[in-house]
């Protein structure tokens, strides 16, 4: 999928919470909320994946990051036929999303590039200028 670079998108939407379990809770109902908001479904095809990708990433983020970043941003992104987000904290450690089985035990970034690629769409981790930390964008067709 050749698809827009996130920041060019017209809709934007970014939500901040604490580094912490009920951020993953937080961030599933603001997707949620945010796609209905987008004319999206929550019937969509792509919905359900897109629920699931976002949570592993937030929990990820809580789960790896949440002793040096106290807080988790979600950045959404929405546009003709796209729908993307990102999941940034400020651990400077920058994951490889590589296409390993997503059988093996801590394989949830194994898990996020299969799905997405199966939904035809794209994962990248972009660091922060300052090599500080870095977010998580994935960009799904819709």
């Amino acid at each position: 999928m050749t698809a827009a670079l996130p920041q060019a998108l017209p809709y934007r939407h970014v939500l901040t919470v604490p580094a912490m379990g009920a951020a993953v809770r937080i961030a599933r109902e603001t997707t949620e909320l945010v796609l209905v908001e987008c004319g999206v479904g929550l019937r969509h095809p792509s919905t359900g994946p897109a629920l699931l990708i976002l949570a592993e990433l937030v929990t990820n983020a809580v789960r790896h990051a949440a002793a040096v970043t106290p807080t988790i941003t979600v950045t959404y992104a929405y546009g003709p036929g796209v729908f993307a987000f990102a999941v940034h904290d400020r651990h400077p450690y920058r994951p490889p999303l590589l296409r390993a089985p997503a059988t093996a035990p801590g394989s949830g970034l194994a898990t996020v590039t299969e799905m997405t690629a199966e939904l035809g769409g794209t994962a990248v981790v972009r660091g922060d200028a300052d090599g500080g930390g870095k977010s998580i964008w994935i960009t799904l067709p819709l």
